[in-house]
């Protein structure tokens, strides 16, 4: 769990260390669905962790929608668009790097698989974000900050990526995940996307439910055992998709840090904003 998260007087200490080379790059994730990037920068504005640069999830941690709705509302970003944007927010390729968001770690977990999938080590995701910072009392500095350029060398295929092609395979031999909420999951309600229902044979496990009323991701031993409720069977690759490929990620987060069955879960990307981009893909909806 170290390696995944750290807690807000970890972090803290870790910022006054005077060797440079485990002194984190710290990087503020702030974003809400649906919410302009002007507000959520002006949100960083008013008060970050000292030395934290904003990253915008819309333009920095994600490519371009198509026209067509293909690759998503957040599809992948290319290799040379996710360099530019970790190396303007400070990423170095020898330091480590901590990720924050406002509260629940969505967003963050987003970068956080990014990061990861392109190979950087030492990526951690700060529990309970900005929330559990301030409510330890540790300081928070306003105005923008000037970070030294980053030198991040970035390779891809440091996780599971998929496609619809991928997802496919993934219900016919082994299990897959939906991180939206239940009421999305059955089709009873589609705030975002043209089309309510699942893709056929997922199993439902809201993100959500993998952190407490505080934002904290719950502990290994809980989560795990919420896995097991959902009927994940750990002796299977698991896939986990969303809406458009941030819950996602924030599950997968979840999963290994209740390090379920020992392996990591691939992430279908495009998730459910990418697979109704066809209408002859099928659709399920109830319970």
């Amino acid at each position: 769990m170290s390696d995944l998260l750290i807690e807000p007087d970890a972090l803290a200490a870790l910022l006054e260390t005077d060797d440079v080379d485990d002194r984190p790059v710290v990087v503020d994730v702030r974003w809400r669905l649906g919410q302009d990037a002007e507000i959520n920068r002006a949100d960083y504005l008013e008060g970050h962790i000292p030395g934290a640069a904003f990253l915008d999830l819309e333009s920095g941690l994600s490519g371009a929608p198509s026209d067509d709705g293909r690759g998503g509302r957040h599809p992948m970003p290319s290799l040379t668009a996710a360099t530019e944007s970790f190396r303007s927010v400070g990423v170095m390729e020898d330091r480590p790097v901590v990720l924050y968001d406002a509260d629940s770690s969505l967003a963050a977990a987003r970068a956080w698989w990014l990061l990861t999938y392109f190979a950087k080590d030492r990526v951690r995701v700060l529990n309970g974000g900005l929330a559990a910072w301030k409510a330890e009392g540790w300081p928070v500095d306003s105005g923008p900050v000037q970070v030294e350029r980053g030198d991040v060398v970035l390779t891809p295929g440091g996780r599971r990526l998929l496609d619809a092609d991928g997802i496919e395979h993934y219900l016919d031999r082994h299990q897959v995940l939906d991180a939206r909420s239940a009421e999305r999951f059955r089709g009873e309600e589609e705030p975002v996307d043209k089309v309510a229902g699942r893709i056929p044979g997922a199993l439902s496990l809201p993100s959500a439910r993998t952190v407490d009323a505080a934002g904290r991701f719950l502990d290994p031993d809980d989560l795990e055992l919420l896995l097991t409720a959902t009927g994940v069977r750990p002796e299977r690759r698991t896939a986990v998709y969303c809406g458009s490929g941030v819950q996602a990620c924030h599950l997968a987060l979840a999963m290994e840090i209740a390090e379920h069955g020992h392996y990591d879960p691939a992430v279908y990307i495009g998730s459910w904003s990418d697979w109704i981009s066809d209408p002859d893909r099928p659709v399920a909806t109830g319970r």
